[in-house]
């Protein structure tokens, strides 16, 4: 527990203190040298993300929206394309594709993942669909193999929304190097987080990365000669020095947040709905998100005792006031709906301890029993 007596929901003061020194002095170098925009900490970064994914290229941006923007601009989604996608998740997933005037085609969700349904893909695709953008929801990637069994018979693109997933597996595999496009955030408090905004999109097409790497710098090949119309979609030279020192321990983040997971399922399995992570993944554990009836009146009565929670996510996107458009309703996706009216997530970081733990579960038992 923190000094006020209640439990850290993503401790991001310990993030910076447990390697205080050498994020620092990156820091500092960065700094020292002026190059706040394009530095060689971006380079640096940029090698480790595609050592780590395997992925070929990995271009660094301003945030993980600019991620999604960046891979959909570089396959040139016109107004009225669709992109199909799912309903379970944060609004710049849809509105990335909005954002571009083309159309967000939903798909419900499985109701053990979370994921969304590849069984429920095919009849939603028509001669306007342009891509698939699976979301791999609180640290789990969907499934893959699926996905682009079905985007490469009808001739689309996947491109894989890892704003939570980054350093998850599938099939041995990691998320971010599954699909054509992949893309990641590191909003401070996503499994690894930056000291502010930042993203980044992975592909193994030299083609489109080098098209990436031009529209993030308003569409430039050289400077002051545009090709493309682009955006200022750089990531600041400050966080990818924080990113820099963050990748050497993010293994063993991982494996913490793996061992807090573990503990509270091992707890809570018997009494609500914790997670299920299907046997060929690994999650990096973005959330842990259990599934409760009279969610608000257990989450009132943990917060008096010093145990905060978070929704993710109260409302699916197909019924948010500026989808409305879209002509969605109530009971359209009706496993995505009833998720976002149980889902509760419990604080999740890698520095949790046991005994916080304990205590978590126990307030959650007493009040849910």
């Amino acid at each position: 527990m923190n000094k006020t007596g209640t439990i850290d929901f993503a401790n991001l003061k310990l993030a910076y203190t447990d390697h205080k020194d050498e994020i620092n002095a990156s820091i500092a170098n960065v700094l020292d040298n002026a190059n706040y925009i394009m530095g060689e900490p971006v380079q640096v970064l940029e090698e480790k993300l595609q050592k780590f994914t395997g992925a070929k290229y990995a271009i660094s941006c301003a945030s993980g929206t600019d991620a999604l923007l960046l891979a959909l601009m570089a396959i040139d989604i016109q107004p009225e394309d669709e992109v199909i996608t799912t309903p379970f998740t944060f609004i710049a997933t849809a509105e990335t594709i909005a954002f571009l005037k083309a159309k967000p085609v939903f798909v419900d969700i499985e109701e053990t993942s979370y994921n969304i349904d590849p069984a429920k893909i095919e009849e939603k695709i028509t001669s306007r669909t342009k891509a698939i953008m699976p979301v791999s929801i609180f640290g789990q990637t969907a499934d893959m193999d699926a996905i682009n069994a079905i985007a490469e018979k009808h001739n689309l693109i996947v491109i894989e929304d890892a704003a939570q997933s980054f350093g998850a597996t599938y099939k041995g595999k990691r998320s971010c190097n599954l699909s054509t496009f992949a893309c990641t955030s590191f909003f401070p408090a996503k499994p690894l987080g930056c000291f502010g905004d930042g993203g980044a999109v992975f592909t193994s097409d030299k083609k489109f990365a080098e098209k990436m790497k031009s529209l993030r710098l308003h569409g430039q090949t050289e400077r002051y000669h545009h090709k493309y119309i682009g955006m200022g979609g750089r990531m600041d030279t400050i966080q990818a020095a924080v990113l820099n020192v963050k990748m050497n321990y993010y293994q063993v983040d991982i494996e913490n947040r793996q061992r807090v997971a573990e503990t509270y399922s091992e707890l809570l399995n018997e009494v609500v709905v914790t997670p299920t992570i299907k046997p060929e993944n690994t999650s990096v554990w973005a959330q842990y998100s259990i599934r409760v009836q009279h969610r608000e009146t257990i989450a009132a009565k943990l917060k008096d005792v010093g145990v905060p929670t978070a929704i993710h996510y109260p409302k699916p996107l197909h019924l948010q006031e500026c989808f409305e458009y879209l002509d969605y309703g109530a009971g359209d996706f009706p496993i995505a709906e009833k998720i976002s009216d149980e889902i509760l997530s419990l604080p999740m970081n890698p520095y949790l301890k046991k005994e916080e733990i304990e205590y978590i579960t126990s307030q959650f038992k007493t009040e849910l029993l």
